[in-house]
């Protein structure tokens, strides 16, 4: 029997990334997004073509609204995307569009499915290399949530399962990150990385994220298939 896996799929270059190394590895991928508020919302369309590009098991968009909480530019429209930021700045601090607890809130999901599943991995596609600011894509808290993890689900305690939380590229670089994805087939045309795109679902090239993006395939030596602005 193959082994079963929950990705966090985002439709960004990351998690698409983190993806095709789980179907490399062998894994029946169940990949989950989240419609939760965010300005970018386009980048749900892009998981949907990915997931079906990759051949998943079941891809699944769960609705929480997180803007709820507010104090992110990813999800207030009344504050502006940071546009045009040096590595540097990147660099200095958590930046507006940190969301509040994100990925302690997908992961939480993604668990509560790898139980249902009988999965014993999770995939995320963290990343702690280009900017160190968000405090949910360290190391330390991958291991962290891993250990909360074994203590909250039924098959940790009863010692049938151990469940891994994987975050296979957290400590790689844009470029190295790309270039995995290139060797293994992936179609960077397909992702989406902007914290700003249009109604079209054109980056807008300005943005961290785009920057950094554009960094990596330069880095990479790869050609850049994103349609900005």
């Amino acid at each position: 029997m193959r082994k079963k896996a929950v990705v966090l799929l985002s439709g960004g270059l990351d998690s698409t990334t983190t993806l095709a190394i789980a179907h490399d590895e062998g894994y029946d991928t169940y990949c989950m997004s989240f419609r939760y508020g965010q300005r970018h919302i386009v980048e749900l369309q892009c998981a949907k073509n990915i997931s079906k590009a990759l051949g998943v098991k079941q891809h699944i968009v769960v609705d929480i609204d997180l803007r709820t909480f507010g104090s992110s530019a990813l999800t207030e429209t009344d504050i502006e995307v940071p546009k045009d930021r040096s590595d540097s700045d990147m660099g200095n601090g958590i930046p507006i569009t940190y969301v509040p607890a994100r990925n302690t809130i997908f992961l939480s999901y993604a668990l509560a499915w790898a139980e249902v599943l009988v999965a014993d991995t999770i995939f995320i596609g963290a990343n702690a290399m280009d900017y160190s600011g968000y405090p949910d894509c360290r190391p330390e808290y991958i291991d962290a949530y891993e250990t909360l993890a074994n203590l909250a689900t039924q098959a940790g305690v009863e010692g049938k399962t151990k469940l891994r939380i994987r975050a296979p590229l957290i400590d790689k670089t844009k470029a190295e990150i790309i270039q995995i994805g290139a060797a293994l087939g992936v179609d960077y045309s397909l992702t989406l990385s902007c914290y700003d795109p249009d109604a079209e679902g054109r980056a807008c090239g300005r943005c961290d994220s785009c920057l950094l993006r554009k960094k990596g395939f330069t880095e990479a030596g790869i050609p850049d298939p994103t349609r900005y602005q």
